[in-house]
């Protein structure tokens, strides 16, 4: 979502903070209109889904050239949803990997190990990078739609980042390479369908202990794992 923010300042150039990742950076689009009790600073700001930006004024305009279009679209440059291979932890899910040829809520797999499943599953798949057709672009992104409840995406073996909060995404340009590409997405859920499921097992077959009483075999499971899709994004 795109917005015009007006700020009761002169002379400063904006600054936006991401208090997620703690990255700051000039904004991309303002201007600024003097007058008599200091002027008015114009900002443009894209939101991504829950997001949210501190402006911060503190250097004068003269330090950065502003600009009056804000251009920060990006291009999906390919679609990685379909054919994933998944690994649980084997003392609490199945002990072979899983093969999910479409994104799907673990709670809706038919086998219980995954059903009501709790933990950290690594998704795995190989992807082929295509020609850059996008020459302006600069960066490359690895967006991976929803997820429930956090994750790590590794490229290549290299840490691209911890991602939980939307929009689900991190940046992957200095991990890929032309040609092939091996790619590892972490995802780690919450407790309750663990705790759920064991509470439909007899106490010899349950795989954990608890004295939370609210969570019952009646209770509903919480979405978990990676829905996507999962896209490789283009841009500035």
């Amino acid at each position: 979502m795109s917005t015009e923010c007006l700020f009761k300042v002169g002379g400063k150039v904006p600054e936006l903070w991401n208090a997620v990742t703690g990255e700051r950076q000039f904004a991309d689009a303002y201007s600024v209109a003097e007058g008599t009790n200091g002027g008015i600073t114009s900002v443009q700001l894209n939101f991504a889904p829950c997001g949210s930006w501190f402006v911060i004024f503190q250097k004068p305009t003269t330090e950065h050239t502003k600009h009056t279009k804000a251009d920060t679209a990006l291009k999906e440059v390919a679609d990685l949803s379909i054919g994933w291979t998944v690994w649980f932890d084997p003392k609490w899910g199945p002990e072979s990997a899983a093969v999910f040829d479409s994104l799907a809520s673990w709670t809706e797999h038919s086998n219980p190990r995954i059903k009501f499943y709790s933990g950290t599953a690594n998704y795995t798949k190989t992807f082929e990078l295509p020609p850059r057709n996008t020459q302006h672009a600069t960066r490359l992104f690895l967006d991976l739609g929803d997820v429930r409840e956090l994750a790590e995406v590794k490229v290549n073996g290299k840490s691209c980042g911890v991602t939980w909060t939307p929009p689900f995404r991190v940046d992957i340009t200095d991990a890929v390479k032309p040609g092939a590409n091996q790619l590892e997405i972490e995802v780690v859920n919450f407790w309750p369908n663990r705790i759920i499921g064991d509470a439909k097992l007899p106490k010899e077959q349950r795989l954990t202990k608890t004295n939370v009483r609210k969570l019952t075999s009646e209770n509903q499971l919480m979405k978990s794992g990676l829905f996507g899709p999962v896209r490789i994004l283009a841009g500035e």
